[in-house]
């Protein structure tokens, strides 16, 4: 996850391995948490099995929303058995079979086969109108196409076991906290026989809008940042797909990882949520929106308890860049 340029995270210390999901540089407020955890130490197993699935939380994944849900279920109830996650094993999420589909017809293209022939569904699109996007048939198209490809396939173990060594996917470039490469990048060995398309792709930049204002971003660097598991893969998809078949300049705004997330649909939710944590640690009732079933879930907490609401309280809003308290 990659903190939001702007967030209110001011750099004063090294953050502690417990922040891990939230950068690099601890703020006052973290430290203050800090503390709190210090005081309290040694802490029982079960607040730091809690702890660590705050640390692997990520407001861009699509089912953060519930993710949000469990955790807070498992502070109030002092305990969880489980991950973040519900489902049974080998159970398939609807977002995971868009990504099954997404690489199917991206194969089937690469593979020669015409867009229209395609008759699968990504999400609420049809396959064959997001191929479509890709234009005349070229060598440079079917590399770059082969690299979203893999992207999404190491998500998936599609077609092999997500432990494969081929299915490692090698990124073209890696990018700081403002989604750019570092200058005079040079090509990774895995890419070498195909340099001038590494190059070409690195050149490439798609022209949208962050946060309102005009912006852009190289179009290796969002292929390489291509996750699935976004909120807003679909539309993440279509937009690469156009710049891939020539049409760099697009009226929605790309939202890998931190970028752009504030058009999240969760946002909202969110915010109402980190009232109801902060409200639950006040101890009063706040005037301002809370959910009322949240707070009922965490009444008469203990300190432990109310390290985990803290920290979970922070991490979301540093995730989404919301303002300090």
């Amino acid at each position: 996850m990659t903190i939001p340029p702007d967030s209110d995270l001011d750099c004063t210390s090294s953050c502690r391995e417990c922040w891990v999901n939230c950068g690099v540089e601890a703020d006052q407020e973290m430290l203050e948490i800090d503390r709190l955890e210090d005081e309290l130490s040694p802490l029982p197993e079960n607040v730091t099995r809690i702890r660590k699935l705050i640390s692997t939380l990520e407001m861009c994944h699509h089912k953060a929303e519930r993710w949000v849900d469990n955790i807070i279920e498992a502070i109030g109830e002092a305990d969880t058995a489980k991950g973040l996650g519900t489902r049974s094993p080998g159970e398939l999420h609807p977002a995971e079979r868009d990504w099954i589909n997404a690489c199917t017809a991206l194969s089937t293209w690469c593979a020669g086969g015409p867009a229209s022939s395609v008759e699968l569904t990504v999400g609420d699109r049809p396959a064959s109108y997001l191929l479509s996007k890709l234009g005349q048939r070229s060598a440079l198209k079917e590399w770059q196409v082969q690299r979203v490809i893999d992207r999404i396939r190491e998500f998936i173990g599609w077609p092999r076991s997500m432990h494969h060594e081929d299915s490692v996917y090698v990124f073209m470039e890696e990018c700081g906290a403002d989604f750019e490469a570092p200058r005079g990048a040079e090509c990774p060995e895995y890419y070498r026989e195909h340099e001038d398309f590494w190059k070409q792709t690195m050149q490439a930049r798609i022209h949208d809008t962050v946060d309102g204002e005009a912006g852009d971003i190289s179009l290796a660097v969002v292929i390489d940042l291509m996750f699935p598991c976004n909120w807003n893969f679909v539309d993440n998809l279509d937009i690469v797909l156009g710049a891939i078949g020539g049409k760099l300049h697009s009226a929605r705004p790309l939202a890998v990882c931190a970028r752009n997330i504030r058009h999240s649909p969760i946002r909202e939710r969110m915010q109402t949520i980190c009232r109801t944590l902060q409200s639950s640690l006040q101890s009063q009732h706040s005037e301002n929106d809370v959910d009322d079933a949240v707070l009922e879930m965490l009444e008469d907490i203990t300190g432990p308890q109310k390290w985990l609401v803290a920290s979970l309280d922070k991490t979301i809003r540093l995730q989404l860049g919301f303002s300090t308290r």
